[in-house]
C-alpha cells in the first residue's frame, strides 16, 4: 500500500511514526542517498522513548514491525517477539540521541550517506556557501563538521555545537544529518542538501563557483527575518561571516563554516 506523507499532528500514533519511517528509507534507498545497510532513521516518540530502524537492514527493504523502540541509553525497551527478538539498533544511533538532546525543538532525525555532499566533504568544497536563494531562505548555510570515526563517541560529539544551530550538516568523510518535527520533513532538507551538492560541484567542474552578491544574501535572509523562521541570532553572524552580509552581524562572532581544506 503506498504511503503519502501528511502534515505533523501532535497526537501520532506509532503506527503512523512507523508507516512514515519506512516511507523515508524507501526514498533515500531509491534515490541513492544510502548504500547496502548504512543510514539510519529515528523519531522521538515521548519525553524517554524513541522509534529507530535496527542494524543491519537496507533501509529499501525493511518493515515497520522491524523498527525499534529504545531509551537514552540505547537500550531496546518492549517485547521483541520472533525473528525480530534479535534485532539491535544501529551504533550509529547515539548521534541521533545527542542530536534529541541539544535540539528538544526536534521530532526526527535522517542519517544518510548522500553521496554527492560527501565527496565534496573529501574534496575540502564546502556547501557553506551561498550559492542559492532557496537555500538560503530555507536551511540557511550547510556546515561540515570535523572528521570522525563513525559509530563511536567522537562521531556524536562532533555536531555538537553546530546542530543546536542548523538543521542540516555534513559529517566529513561520511554523510549528513538533518532534522525536523517529522521524518518527512527532515527528508526533504536532505533532498536539499543534496540537490545544492550536485549544483555546487557541476560549479566547481565549469570553475564558475559564485556566490550570491551580499546584497542579495540580505534580501533573501530578510525575507527569513520578515517571517519569523530565523530565530537564532547566531545564524545572522554566520551569514555576515560566510556572505559578508554586515548588517545582519557583526564580523567574528558566530560559527565559522569553513571549507574542510581549512581545517
Amino acid at each position: 500500500m503506498s504511503y503519502t506523507p501528511t502534515a505533523i499532528q501532535s497526537h501520532r500514533t506509532e503506527r503512523e511514526w512507523r508507516d512514515e519511517i519506512i516511507h523515508v528509507c524507501r526514498l533515500m534507498w531509491e534515490k541513492d542517498y544510502l548504500a547496502a545497510t548504512d543510514g539510519n532513521v529515528s523519531v522521538r516518540l515521548d519525553e524517554d522513548r524513541f522509534l529507530v530502524t535496527p542494524s543491519g537492514f537496507s533501509k529499501g527493504h525493511l518493515k515497520p514491525e522491524q523498527l525499534l523502540v529504545i531509551d537514552w541509553d540505547a537500550n531496546v525497551v518492549g517485547p521483541l517477539y520472533g525473528a525480530n527478538r534479535h534485532l539491535r539498533p544501529s551504533s550509529e544511533i547515539i548521534l541521533h540521541l545527542e542530536a534529541y538532546r541539544r535540539r528538544p525543538d526536534i521530532r526526527s532525525v535522517v542519517h544518510a550517506h548522500p553521496p554527492m555532499a560527501v565527496a565534496l566533504s573529501i574534496a575540502g568544497i564546502s556547501l557553506a556557501q551561498c550559492m542559492l536563494p532557496e537555500v538560503v531562505m530555507t536551511l540557511g548555510l550547510i556546515p561540515t563538521t570535523a572528521y570522525a570515526t563513525p559509530a563511536s563517541p567522537e562521531g556524536a560529539q562532533v555536531i555538537a555545537g553546530i546542530i543546536e544551530h542548523y538543521d542540516a550538516l555534513i559529517l566529513q568523510r561520511h554523510g549528513s544529518v538533518t532534522v525536523g518535527e517529522s521524518p518527512w520533513k527532515a527528508y526533504l532538507k536532505l533532498e536539499k542538501l543534496e540537490h545544492t551538492a550536485l549544483i555546487t560541484k557541476t560549479l566547481a567542474e565549469l570553475n564558475r563557483l559564485n556566490p550570491m552578491k551580499p546584497d542579495e544574501v540580505a534580501r533573501a535572509v530578510a525575507w527569513r527575518e520578515a517571517r519569523g523562521t530565523m530565530k537564532d541570532p547566531r545564524l545572522a553572524s554566520d551569514f555576515c561571516n560566510v556572505c559578508q552580509v554586515c548588517p545582519l552581524g557583526s564580523p567574528g562572532q558566530g560559527f565559522t563554516v569553513a571549507s574542510q581544506s581549512d581545517q
